[in-house]
């Protein structure tokens, strides 16, 4: 998957995330911050790629949190987590 895909998917999840206010829990929040950040960090021009599916178990642990809540959040994590396993980030 090209880059570009995978920042606009980033892209949706920051406005999904921006999009709920301050309905989710400190820690969800914080957890979903630090896996973002290590995923731009990834996609950084001349940056080491992480490793294959590092992050889809948490991603995944936080979407199934999120699913009541958050719905649109929760299927914005799902369409990150399909994109980076393909990528082998």
């Amino acid at each position: 998957m090209p880059q570009e895909s995978l920042r606009e998917l980033l892209a949706r999840v920051h406005e999904r995330l921006s999009a709920s206010g301050g309905s989710l829990d400190a820690e969800s929040r914080q957890l979903l911050g630090t896996v973002m950040r290590d995923i731009e960090r990834a996609l950084a021009p001349g940056a080491a790629a992480l490793a294959g599916g590092a992050h889809a178990p948490r991603l995944e642990s936080l979407a199934v949190k999120f699913e009541a809540g958050h719905p649109g959040l929760a299927e914005a994590v799902r369409e990150l987590i399909d994109a980076l396993v393909k990528a082998g980030i």
